[in-house]
């Protein structure tokens, strides 16, 4: 498996954007996949990368969260960190997770700690701490790692000079997944969704923890 595009950046930093421009350039993406996160505490790599199989890059969650190691069993991916201001991020990555607890979001942000609601201070210490490694990782490998904020005007330019892509002759995509889902909000079928999946995580997070993989975060 050889050069991927992988985005590094966290959830709600425009990652679905991302995915979508990427698309756009003619590229195949895997989106969030939590699906891999008991092979990735497993550290079983073999069954982490046959999920990427058929995929020309990858963003958001798990993928940003094992950048080093894709860095290891992909050589010659470029990598892509999306960013925003903390406390917009802060709001928006709050209101996304909610009270839905995932065994994911506790792999992130601590033990204990899968609400980013009920704790500001973790969470934006974790993003900001991802953030710093990430930049600090590829401090010598500046050609490898792209930097992009989409609030602050970074488009097609700086995308497409950075894969060696030509510019498309179309508007660059600003895809909000958070308004598609308050679309879906307050209906009957949302609602059984929300309980499903929280019966669906907390069973997850137990299987997780009766494997003796729950050793992660604080």
């Amino acid at each position: 498996m050889e050069g991927k595009i992988i985005g590094v950046g966290f959830q709600k930093t425009g990652t679905s954007t991302l995915r979508e421009a990427l698309r756009m350039l003619g590229y195949s993406v895997k989106d969030t996949t939590p699906r891999a996160l008991i092979p990735i505490l497993k550290g079983n790599y073999n069954k982490v990368l046959s999920m990427l199989d058929g995929y020309d890059a990858m963003e958001d969650t798990p993928w940003y969260m094992i950048y080093k190691e894709l860095d290891n069993y992909i050589p010659n991916s470029k990598f892509i960190l999306t960013i925003r201001d903390e406390e917009s991020w802060y709001k928006s990555v709050s209101k996304h997770i909610g009270n839905l607890k995932a065994a994911h979001h506790e792999w992130i942000y601590g033990k204990g700690k899968a609400l980013p609601s009920k704790d500001k201070k973790n969470a934006i210490s974790v993003y900001r701490q991802h953030n710093l490694e990430v930049q600090e990782y590829f401090r010598d490998r500046p050609g490898d790692l792209l930097i992009l904020d989409f609030t602050n005007g970074d488009q097609w330019e700086k995308l497409c000079e950075f894969l060696d892509k030509p510019m498309p002759d179309k508007p660059f995509p600003h895809y909000n997944k958070s308004i598609e889902m308050l679309k879906r909000q307050g209906t009957p079928k949302s609602r059984l969704r929300f309980y499903r999946h929280r019966l669906k995580n907390n069973l997850k997070i137990f299987y997780i923890k009766l494997l003796g993989l729950d050793h992660y975060g604080k």
